[in-house]
């Protein structure tokens, strides 16, 4: 059987029936690796030897009786987690030779989980294009046609599981690292709710691995199908131990309803600053009437939804906040000047990031705070409805 392809579900379902063992996948992720990888260039960082020694464990462990979640399934991290012993540079050259000392809070979850880590996946200079290259580790195609981009930030991640190398790999999303390169390369992802899953150690190189959470980027995962993401979000979920002083795990709620008749879906095929492309028009529509065929009550506007121009707007501002609090001095400065500029009647897009960039501490308690009322909107809005299905993956709604 050709192992490379299947789902981690049918995986660990053959490894409990004994029908293949964890060496025997993982050296045909590897043998994959090899063979195609020159082409895709998907893993900057392999990790073959320890893979292989993980692999032997697992399968003496399962001999002993044990099963964890993925126990002896091959995957794949993102360059930016860190791993020790491993180079953690987020594709910027002057980090070449960073190595941290432990891991991250999500790749010890991985390891504990019994997962077989097959190496680290490419990224674009500081996780920060909708692309995949640096200058250390080089460009990662798309393996569907590799004229073309796999996506990024996480551009590693998706085309290392369309490729086969791996059943899961673990990513980042601050504005569609996660989601893009999913839709590029064909495969799965999933931003969660922000502090669901600890993001320690998923942390620029040199910096300290600190038990604190990002204003807007998360951690997700990333796979070949949709049962998979539950699969994967089980085993990252929760806070960081060290905020707690114990290892604590988090059970995710089960889902609202079992039946698809009894869900009740908000369907927006729309957006007032992003026009939606013909064919994922069409897609929606499908969608929305395999929904109603089920059985389920589909609406397509309600009064509680948010508006969703002044989310992007918020969002915006939030976003570039964050970024340019890094910037030196002189080239914030300058920043500031080109906004005290800005006429108070500009209310678009460009004008909300230049604004944003130089946000006072005040004016940013204030952004903060519609921020919040968006999330009681949304609250509100999910007390109605069970599911958004949107045509838009990013569609600005603030974290």
């Amino acid at each position: 059987m050709e192992w490379n392809f299947q789902s981690a579900g049918e995986l660990a379902v053959a490894l409990r029936a004994g029908e293949v063992s964890s060496a025997e996948l993982t050296e045909a992720a590897i043998a994959g690796i090899e063979r195609d990888d020159p082409v895709i260039n998907a893993i900057c960082v392999p990790d073959f030897d320890r893979a292989r020694e993980t692999a032997r464990d697992a399968d003496r462990a399962r001999a002993r009786g044990e099963d964890r979640p993925l126990l002896g399934i091959p995957v794949t991290v993102k360059e930016s987690y860190n791993m020790a012993g491993l180079p953690t540079t987020w594709g910027m050259p002057q980090y070449r030779d960073f190595r941290p000392a432990e891991d991250s809070v999500q790749v010890s979850r991985l390891k504990a989980a019994g997962a077989v880590v097959l190496g680290k996946t490419n990224v674009p200079l500081g996780l920060q294009d909708i692309q995949t290259f640096n200058e250390i580790y080089g460009t990662t195609n798309n393996p569907w046609d590799s004229g073309r981009t796999s996506g990024g930030s996480s551009g590693g991640s998706a085309a290392a599981l369309a490729s086969g190398f791996g059943a899961l790999s673990i990513g980042s999303d601050l504005a569609g690292s996660l989601r893009t390169p999913a839709h590029f390369c064909g495969v799965y992802a999933h931003k969660p709710t922000l502090g669901l899953a600890a993001i320690r150690g998923m942390a620029p190189p040199s910096t300290p691995a600190l038990p604190t959470e990002s204003d807007l980027a998360v951690v997700g995962p990333m796979a070949r199908t949709a049962r998979d993401l539950a699969l994967l979000l089980d085993v990252m979920a929760g806070p960081d131990p060290l905020t707690l002083g114990v290892a604590h795990r988090v059970s995710l709620p089960p889902p609202r309803h079992e039946s698809l008749g009894d869900f009740r879906v908000l369907v927006l095929d729309e957006h007032p600053f992003l026009a939606t492309g013909a064919a994922v028009h069409a897609g929606i529509n499908r969608a929305a009437d395999a929904l109603l065929a089920g059985g389920a009550r589909v609406e397509r506007h309600s009064p509680l939804l948010p508006d969703l121009a002044d989310a992007a707007v918020l969002y915006t501002q939030l976003l570039f906040s964050g970024s340019a609090a890094r910037f030196p001095v002189d080239a914030y400065e300058q920043l500031r000047i080109r906004a005290a500029g800005l006429s108070a009647d500009d209310q678009s897009l460009d004008a909300a990031r230049l604004r944003g960039m130089v946000l006072s501490h005040r004016d940013w308690i204030e952004v903060n705070n519609r921020r919040e009322l968006h999330r009681q909107g949304w609250r509100q809005l999910f007390g109605e409805f069970d599911v958004v299905v949107s045509d838009h993956a990013d569609s600005r709604v603030p974290a």
